[in-house]
């Protein structure tokens, strides 16, 4: 199911020290395994095999990231996202051994960040770990603060505001927004979003954007049915109105 005999693949200049991965894996063996490479990588690891234990321990440790096995008896990895994002944005990989194109998407749009479909190697799961941390962890701009109207963006502090009130959202969905935040008007096709949003990610699918931008509105649109901000150009992408601009 793991493969650690894999191509070489570039190794990234990202530090890794001092990230601490959370594996939820009812597969003792799986998360052995990948424990072993993540630490032979620079990474920490802790490990739980349910979604129950998962909350503890991401709870007591605050993990930089979790990769969350789908299947798992007592809480799966659905009803693990439904309950953790209530509470933390930290980034969630879905490691899952469904090649149904809906149940990437359902991850996806209950608050995973990524996903990698088993079989994978060890070298693309470490891969992948690194794009996504170095989303959340990387300087985007040194504007202090974005405004649209209602929307307040505040890049460096990773917050987001509507009528002053904060909005959780998760790093995908942040690093969405201030793309298109930064460059209001200019439209952006879903090809051109995720080269922006996720750079270095395998497996990558277009409808993995629109899903996001699903999620993103649900959380910043007075009216998701009819969004105010984050505006769709049909037949190309999303942009930014700028007409709200402050």
């Amino acid at each position: 199911m793991y493969n650690s005999n894999a191509a070489f693949i570039k190794e990234q200049d990202f530090a890794m020290e001092d990230k601490l991965i959370l594996i939820v894996d009812d597969k003792f063996s799986a998360t052995r395994l990948i424990a072993e490479y993540l630490e032979s990588k620079g990474f920490q690891t802790i490990s739980a095999p349910n979604g129950i234990q998962a909350l503890t321990e991401a709870r007591i440790n605050h993990p930089d990231l979790i990769l969350l096995d789908i299947m798992m008896p007592h809480m799966d990895g659905y009803e693990f996202i439904r309950t953790f994002r209530k509470e933390n944005s930290a980034p969630i990989i879905l490691l899952t051994a469904k090649v149904e194109e809906t149940d990437k998407v359902m991850g996806l749009s209950i608050g995973a960040d990524d996903y990698v479909t088993k079989p994978f190697s060890m070298a693309e799961l470490a891969a992948r770990i690194e794009a996504v941390l170095r989303r959340v962890d990387q300087p985007v701009t040194d504007i202090q603060m974005l405004q649209f109207g209602a929307l307040k963006i505040y890049p460096e502090q990773f917050l987001v505001f509507i009528q002053d009130k904060e909005i959780k959202l998760t790093p995908m969905e942040f690093k969405l927004l201030l793309t298109l935040a930064s460059h209001p008007g200019r439209v952006f096709t879903r090809e051109q979003l995720l080269s922006e949003t996720m750079e270095d990610s395998f497996e990558a699918l277009e409808k993995t954007i629109t899903v996001h931008i699903r999620n993103l509105r649900v959380k910043i649109e007075p009216d998701p049915a009819c969004p105010i901000f984050v505006q769709t150009v049909f037949g190309v992408g999303y942009k930014l109105n700028n007409g709200l601009k402050a």
